[in-house]
């Protein structure tokens, strides 16, 4: 008599705006790996790109893909010989699947592994499904065990978190110094929480949304906000440059803090923004491009060559997970939970994608972290 396989449901893009949810086999964890329950995954920008293009920048899907990177769940069952986890264990569930064995990897370098394989990304092929589906197993070296005072949702922002404290990794950032965030949807916010966790002694933000600066300002992400007034579109690339210093000197004596930021953390992937962070800079300070967006950018240059203003660049995460983990545990996070601002099952997966896109719901309310999952 045959054995049943037992089954999970996954929600599997198969086109733009096309998202099925299916039934799929569970099969018993590989060698080195755990089975995962998926208790919830929040939605990010790249794949919110994906669902509604099939595509995010040059990487396209070439077949079904499950999208989803930041999720956290239940340890359901080991291969054997697995002893670091066992079942009932809460974990958060870190995406990226490194090789191990290039200088990159030995480094502690990893997400600059050539051969680093992401869920939910469609830049390797065959593809590596992302955590939107109630069931996965995932390699027991990138599951991180969590404290009991850590949620679910918390342990999924952990992957959001980890950008941001690589990039604060990246630029040094030091107690007493004053940083400035351009972008404040959750990225953004995120960098002003890991900014007052490391001792910043000033955040301000910088936008073009006025509700989500009232927001990042009344509920303590950001001690001053500045919103960028709508303009002409440039004539060429010496007027956009131009237009740039001066509104970013505009709104750098709006923030009586006329010599620049220690740290600027460009989180919009904007033109305007990244040429505008270089002259928002102080002498010899830094600035983080962690938003993805404009491929190619003229940027003013000698103002940062003559000032030592370091342009750093930062993609992904490595080793940060211990750290995000202890810092949700820590609270020194407060504001943390104010960036889940809506909830899906899995079955409605694609409503979910539709009000990130829209960005307000039917009341409204401003949409910044969606979060998907049984616990939703």
């Amino acid at each position: 008599m045959p054995v049943a396989v037992p089954s999970y449901s996954a929600a599997v893009l198969h086109g733009p705006k096309d998202i099925h949810v299916e039934s799929r086999p569970a099969f018993p964890p590989p060698d080195s790996h755990a089975q995962v329950k998926v208790v919830c995954t929040g939605l990010c920008g790249s794949d919110l790109h994906y669902y509604l293009h099939g595509r995010n920048g040059d990487f396209a899907c070439r077949s079904p893909l499950v999208l989803g990177h930041e999720a956290a769940g239940v340890v359901t069952s080991v291969a054997p010989g697995v002893t670091s986890l066992a079942p009932g264990q809460r974990v958060a569930i870190e995406c990226g699947i490194m090789c191990n064995n290039c200088n990159y990897c030995s480094s502690g370098r990893y997400n600059l592994c050539k051969a680093l394989r992401f869920c939910s990304s469609a830049k390797t092929f065959p593809h590596l499904d992302g955590t939107l589906q109630d069931t996965m197993n995932h390699p027991i070296h990138v599951l991180h065990p969590l404290p009991d005072n850590v949620t679910f949702e918390q342990a999924a922002l952990a992957e959001p978190l980890s950008v941001l404290i690589h990039a604060a990794r990246r630029s040094t950032l030091s107690p007493g110094q004053s940083v400035l965030v351009f972008g404040v949807g959750a990225i953004g916010l995120l960098a002003c929480e890991v900014a007052r966790a490391k001792g910043a002694s000033k955040i301000v933000a910088i936008d073009i949304n006025p509700a989500r600066l009232s927001f990042a300002k009344e509920q303590g992400f950001a001690d001053e906000v500045y919103c960028l007034p709508k303009g002409d579109k440039p004539k060429n690339a010496d007027e956009q440059l131009s237009l740039a210093s001066n509104g970013i000197s505009k709104a750098l004596s709006f923030f009586n803090q006329q010599d620049g930021f220690d740290i600027i953390f460009e989180c919009t992937g904007a033109g305007p923004c990244i040429q505008m962070s270089i002259n928002a800079a102080v002498t010899g300070g830094k600035v983080m491009l962690v938003g993805m967006g404009t491929p190619n950018v003229t940027l003013p240059l000698s103002a940062a060559a003559l000032r030592e203003v370091d342009i750093l660049g930062s993609f992904r995460y490595a080793n940060t997970y211990p750290e995000a983990i202890a810092l949700l545990s820590s609270g020194k996070l407060p504001n943390i939970d104010k960036l889940v601002t809506h909830r899906f099952p899995v079955e409605q997966t694609g409503a979910a994608f539709d009000l990130l896109a829209r960005g307000v719901d039917e009341k409204g309310n401003m949409v910044l972290k969606v979060m998907v999952g049984s616990q939703s």
